[in-house]
């Protein structure tokens, strides 16, 4: 009998499934593929069911003689070693980032014979409904809090770009890039910065925006998006306050809280010295970790320090010492920050809180040490990679640029050829 292999990468059988196996069926005897959490995520999938629980359902399907576990997108570890006579698929992956694993898959199938059979794609209200059921999961508070944590657990590193607005959201929802090596890569959570919200606004980045104003924003992003928000909650305020805060954020899903251990007015960090900063007491910072620890509800939520020791000048020992000490009060996570163009001092620091702390996650915000990529942070045990800042940041001269050159030009044809079609930006907002 001839042997045929398709991957599966849902958490629901639908009537589009069953169509594949069915035809799958006419060829001989049929493999389903179960794809790793890990490429999900790579995949823009993000898995509700285990790999496990994912495997029991896909062994249930009538017709399927045998489950095996895909730990690549490509399909070219699997496809040598089964080396199937048909791989079937839907034909919805013509094109968009996902043809880069179709093409690869037709040359791998070509070096012994075998055929790529493409289903024409199933869709109808039903699987509509469902899809449209499962994409709102992800969307709902419980399911996005707990997936920071998840994330940290499966990747080797969470890529996090921030978000200050629905259009922003969208962006770093939907971003999917061919790595050059035939993988795809995405991002995989949201910061949402107070420096952004208060740049979009028009204000001053010194807490002058209110958190209900905030919380609008996180409202914007969660209404068309399902990746994990990081929320910058600058020093958190008062104790009293910042209780409030995290007792909001849990409620409304946002996965983690980052406070920095500064007092009084706020001033940008990437000041440093220049401007007057104070940093808080060890004992007071602690005494806020504890309280908003002890009023979030679920385990999912993720309470982050950010240690400003580096960036004022205080020296290793006491980043270190403070690190230690917020962990101990029960900070989910470190945050150390820097504004040095050399990222040795973060890495000096990560390598050696990892000495003494192999689990607590540590995140850093790359902004001024621009030239360290993500695979170098992994290797000295960075959990979380922040890209803070650069969506507002290149934004703004685009901006200014275009009102300048109508201006100057009196209409707009010499810019136009610079700017996203109408027509393009209508289709990534109704692609919900």
């Amino acid at each position: 009998m001839k042997k045929v292999y398709t991957c599966f990468c849902t958490d629901v059988i639908h009537a589009g499934h069953l169509n594949i196996i069915n035809n799958a069926l006419k060829y001989g005897e049929v493999t389903v593929g179960a794809l790793t959490d890990e490429e999900l995520i790579r995949y823009n999938k993000f898995p509700i069911l285990s790999l496990e629980e994912r495997i029991r359902l896909y062994q249930q399907i009538p017709g399927v003689s045998r489950v095996v576990v895909q730990s690549s997108m490509h399909y070219d570890e699997i496809v040598k070693e089964l080396k199937p006579d048909y791989v079937i698929h839907g034909d919805n992956w013509k094109e968009g980032a996902a043809s880069v694993i179709r093409e690869q898959l037709i040359r791998t199938l070509k070096e012994y014979g075998g055929e790529l059979i493409e289903i024409p794609y199933t869709w109808d209200e039903t699987v509509e409904k469902i899809d449209t059921i499962q994409k709102e999961k992800l969307a709902m508070p419980e399911y996005r809090r707990k997936r920071l944590k998840q994330l940290i657990k499966i990747c080797p590193i969470v890529k996090t770009i921030e978000a200050h607005s629905g259009l922003t959201g969208l962006i770093a929802e939907k971003t999917v890039v061919d790595t050059g090596d035939g993988k795809l890569d995405q991002f995989d959570a949201m910061w949402v910065s107070s420096l952004c919200d208060s740049t979009a606004k028009g204000k001053p980045d010194i807490e002058l925006v209110d958190m209900t104003s905030r919380f609008r924003t996180i409202d914007d992003i969660m209404e068309v998006t399902t990746k994990p928000i990081i929320f910058d909650g600058d020093t958190g305020g008062l104790t009293e306050h910042f209780v409030y805060t995290v007792r909001s954020l849990e409620r409304m899903g946002v996965s983690a809280i980052i406070i920095e251990d500064k007092t009084g007015l706020k001033k940008n960090s990437l000041f440093g010295t220049e401007v007057k900063q104070t940093q808080d007491t060890i004992e007071n910072f602690c005494a806020k970790i504890s309280a908003g620890k002890k009023i979030k509800l679920t385990d999912d939520f993720m309470i982050i320090a950010r240690i400003e020791s580096l960036i004022l000048e205080q020296g290793m020992d006491d980043a270190l010492t403070r690190a230690k000490a917020y962990v101990a009060a029960g900070a989910d996570g470190i945050m150390i920050h820097s504004r040095k163009k050399d990222p040795a001092e973060i890495l000096t620091f990560c390598d050696a809180f990892r000495r003494e702390d192999k689990e607590t996650p540590i995140v850093v915000v790359p902004s001024s040490f621009n030239t360290i990529t993500n695979e170098e942070l992994a290797s000295h045990g960075v959990n979380i990679v922040i890209y803070a800042n650069q969506l507002t940041r290149s934004a703004f001269p685009a901006m200014q640029q275009t009102a300048t050159d109508i201006l100057r030009y009196h209409r707009a044809k010499e810019v136009d050829d610079r700017l996203m079609p109408i027509k393009q930006i209508i289709t990534l907002i109704n692609e919900l």
